[in-house]
């Protein structure tokens, strides 16, 4: 009995210790190893000189305390006056000396309310290290960055940084429901506990907003953009406002999704339309109900008439007329409306690709100063790879919020190890040519091409009550990563990986090198095996769990993958060009002449914009029917080579995560090739042609891949 206790409590510590791997995502503050550089950080660090009282000067403080001490071994001296030298002194530009706040003016005059400065100065022949900004909320990013410094073996001895974020709105949208499923949701349900809320403050609530701040995330959409009206009830608010109170401190406001039905469902009118004079009054005093409660409240998100949601068409009326009248009521509170542009109607089977831009572009300039519109990064829905939503460029007059989403829905769930960084830089990297050569995407969101009011980007979280909060501890890093290019959408993925890895894992190069290449060419991996050469949208339908490139039976046409991939005898592919629906023409001329020719168009969007025949050669002289099932093989093989990559890393990492982690690569392999046996055999009945050489055949039949049902799929 003695020894099965025993085997009972060492299971609980082990499952103790990796439990805590996991939850504290990239804030490991792992003790530093290597005494040379433990002891230069040391050096460097005789005090900390606190400045101000505020409830986020004493997170500034006690993040740094905490951090300095878990890398260090022990934890400076903390001051309220400056006293000899190598102090880190922290607070924000009133709480500095004239002194201080004259050596650093001109920094001041480079940031903007939530930047900061990190700089270290000599004063009164003293050297210092100086943690500043505008606020304390600059200050308390300051902070964050500081100790990634360290945790990421970085020197402290000279620094110069500063920083502040190039958006304004950096936002996360929780698709959560009001029972706490999570739609598109892979790790677990909800973080926020309704039944216990408001008087019971979850932990969980105080590490989130610690996470979103380190990486500068400064707002949260708390509920399902498919929106529940109830959330608007004072019943809900109140606990609403205890959510708001818990991640003020950390410079995050609070959002909520607002259905446009809400003045029926919970006002007892009987119409929502947005000229009827009633509605409009019962959205003002619904917004000064809840900034009452909430004075900073951010705003709302609105899905209107988008797969069946009540919007302002209803009643023969449009985005504007929805838009500005929400803008109205929350506009004496500084709040703002994003109105969502993912529209496509079951009225218009021309071209799913082409209705938002459509629907929005002809609007530009008539939303009211408070209204950013929310574009998804491509036009059709978070697929592996799309072009740029041509909506990007195309409304100078408008502020656009861009959308990505960090949950992956159409990239493997939780179980696929796929890095999305790289996604989103290759869409913020994109030329829209809209003003020439150079016009990005990034600098339409973030208003360097045409001049905006609001700028802001969305990510449509991965977050839930698992363990490690995202289901796949590398997934982790997408909310990471999403963080980051939030606040510098020039960054590069490859850096962002870099720092990722060392704050979470190892700073062993032995270990960063292999792994950040993994990460890096994860990507393409999962394009490879579901959708190569400008594929896309034949996932299964509903779930979107694994390939269903034969569902043709749905209602509406634009549910059917067949309706995206269009394979038949003579060749597959979307034709958009202007042999087709011309979707090429929305944009720029430049892009235009590019996407329309087969020739010029970019291979990894070819079957985008095109149907070819089986036979059309590719560059690199194969048939596009070898191309594609060498594509399919390569991926397959690629997700292999992450295996052995991961296998080899073994030394460098906590047996708990190392062991998940194979898990979950064995799942995504073994998926791989199912992905690959079903598109080619069902692709392969069009084509009518052998497999190349080099692609293995697959051991089971078309049927049996058809036949496949997954009830258990989770985030429906």
């Amino acid at each position: 009995m003695t020894s099965l206790r025993f085997v009972f409590w060492f299971l609980i510590i082990s499952f103790s210790a990796s439990a805590q791997k996991d939850y504290k995502l990239w804030l490991q503050y792992n003790k530093i190893q290597n005494a040379v550089v433990a002891s230069e950080y040391k050096t460097n660090l005789g005090g900390i000189v606190a400045l101000g009282s505020s409830e986020t000067s004493k997170i500034s403080l006690a993040e740094l305390e905490t951090g300095i001490l878990d890398m260090l071994g022990s934890k400076p001296e903390t001051r309220s006056a400056i006293k000899g030298d190598n102090n880190v002194i922290v607070g924000s530009q009133p709480a500095l000396n004239s002194d201080l706040q004259k050596v650093l003016a001109s920094d001041f005059d480079k940031i903007n309310n939530e930047g900061f400065i990190i700089k270290s100065i000599s004063s009164k022949n003293k050297k210092q290290i100086v943690i500043t900004g505008k606020n304390d909320v600059g200050v308390l990013y300051g902070v964050y960055r500081f100790l990634r410094l360290i945790q990421t073996h970085k020197s402290i001895s000279n620094l110069n940084i500063v920083d502040a974020p190039k958006i304004n709105l950096r936002v996360l949208n929780h698709w959560d429901n009001l029972d706490r499923t999570v739609e598109r949701g892979y790790a677990g349900f909800s973080l926020w506990n309704w039944q216990k809320l408001p008087d019971f403050i979850d932990q969980r609530y105080i590490d989130y907003a610690r996470a979103n701040a380190s990486i500068g995330i400064n707002g949260t959409v708390l509920t399902n953009v498919n929106a529940n009206a109830l959330i608007l009830t004072p019943q809900y608010l109140e606990k609403v406002k205890a959510l708001a109170n818990v991640f003020r401190p950390y410079g995050i406001k609070v959002y909520l999704t607002a259905r446009f039905s809400a003045p029926i469902e919970i006002g007892g009118l009987k119409t929502a339309d947005p000229k009827d004079t009633a509605v409009a009054n019962w959205w003002k005093e619904k917004a000064k109900e809840i900034y009452n409660r909430i004075p900073d409240f951010g705003g709302f998100l609105v899905k209107a008439n988008s797969e069946g949601q009540p919007g302002p068409q209803n009643y023969g009326r449009d985005h504007i007329d929805g838009a500005n009248m929400l803008a109205d009521a929350v506009a004496p509170f500084g709040g703002i409306i994003m109105w969502r542009a993912f529209v496509y109607s079951e009225h218009d089977a021309n071209d799913r690709a082409k209705q938002a831009y459509a629907e929005f572009q002809p609007y530009d300039g008539k939303f009211k100063d408070n209204v950013i519109v929310q574009v998804k990064n491509g036009a059709i829905d978070f697929q592996p790879r799309e072009p740029f939503h041509p909506l990007f460029g195309a409304m100078p007059k408008t502020p656009l919020m861009m959308e990505f989403q960090i949950t992956q829905e159409y990239l493997g769930f939780s179980t696929h190890l796929v890095y999305l960084p790289k996604l989103f830089q290759e869409v913020l990297e994109a030329d829209t040519y809209q003003k020439g050569k150079g016009s990005t995407v990034a600098k339409v969101i973030d208003g360097s091409l045409s001049p905006q009011k609001l700028t802001g980007i969305a990510g449509v979280s991965n977050i839930g009550n698992d363990l490690n909060w995202t289901g796949h501890p590398f997934a982790q890093a997408n909310w990471y990563g999403f963080g980051r290019l939030a606040w510098d959408p020039y960054l590069d993925s490859e850096t962002i990986a870099d720092e990722w890895l060392r704050s979470t894992f190892s700073n062993d190069e032995d270990f960063i090198k292999p792994i950040k290449t993994m990460m890096i060419t994860s990507r393409e991996a999962v394009v490879n095996y579901m959708t190569p050469l400008g594929l896309h949208h034949i996932m299964d339908t509903g779930h979107h769990y694994g390939p269903g490139p034969w569902v043709s039976d749905l209602s509406r046409p634009e549910w059917n993958p067949t309706y995206y991939h269009k394979a038949d005898k003579n060749g597959i592919g979307f034709d958009r060009s202007k042999t087709g629906t011309n979707a090429t023409a929305q944009y720029a001329q430049e892009l235009e002449k590019l996407f329309d020719n087969a020739q010029t168009c970019p291979e990894i969007d070819l079957l985008w914009f095109h149907h070819l025949s089986w036979d059309y050669k590719l560059k690199n002289g194969q048939t596009l029917w070898n191309g594609l099932a060498l594509k399919y093989q390569e991926g397959v093989n690629q997700v292999l080579e992450m295996q052995n990559t991961w296998n080899n890393s073994e030394k460098y990492v906590d047996k708990e995560r190392f062991k998940e982690v194979q898990m979950l690569l064995e799942i995504q392999y073994k998926e791989a090739k199912w992905w690959r046996d079903a598109c080619l055999l069902y692709f392969q009945q069009y084509s009518g042609k052998e497999l190349p050489a080099g692609v293995e055949p697959p051991i089971q039949t078309l049927e049996y891949f058809k036949s496949l049902k997954f009830p258990f799929a989770p985030g429906n």
